[in-house]
């Protein structure tokens, strides 16, 4: 039994040099043109669901409404067309350049897939190595909820929300913030 641990014990070892040396030695491809490392985005994606299917708000505090989705519409268009694109347009230099490549939410499947719930906590939070910031110092709670609504219902958005997103409307006054959903 002392064989078979020991033996257990030099393969972590071993295994953790390997891994050690793959990084300190630049065969880890860290460019933004570079594939990704092997096992890469399973690893992220896998950590990501975990986190936020255990952080993530559990009620939606604002209605779906009009005013709610043109006022989502100015914010996106504000802190996140730059990277996740507007409908009917091309990836901006910004997009093309980064990696992994953000996805464009109002082309194929984008996020309306998510509840509101978890495009919340991305929006707040933030996702790690891929240059996806997070707003939870720089946005109200009611503004991050407006985006999630939008982004959640980006398939089915009322002819003002589309406008705004166009460029061809102003959106609606700001409504009533709701508390922290934290």
């Amino acid at each position: 039994m002392k064989g078979f641990v020991a033996g257990v014990a030099v393969s972590l070892i071993g295994v953790a040099a390997v891994l050690y040396t793959y990084f300190a030695v630049g065969f880890a491809p860290v460019a933004t043109s570079a594939p990704a490392m092997p096992f890469e985005a399973r690893l992220a994606r896998l950590a990501l669901h975990a986190r936020i299917d255990k952080e993530m708000p559990k009620t939606v505090p604002l209605e779906p409404s009009e005013s709610n989705y043109s006022a989502g519409a100015r914010l996106y268009g504000q802190h996140c067309a730059v990277c996740h694109g507007l409908p009917g347009r091309e990836p901006t230099a910004i997009a093309r350049g980064m990696f992994p490549k953000p996805p464009h939410l109002f082309q194929g499947k984008g996020v309306t897939d998510d509840t509101p719930n978890e495009t919340y906590w991305k929006i707040a939070n933030g996702i790690r190595l891929t240059g996806m910031p997070g707003f939870e110092k720089t946005l109200s709670s009611t503004e991050m909820w407006q985006m999630a609504l939008l982004l959640a219902n980006a398939d089915k958005l009322p002819p003002s929300a589309k406008a705004v997103l166009a460029g061809e409307a102003e959106p609606p006054a700001p409504v009533t913030p709701v508390a922290p959903a934290r």
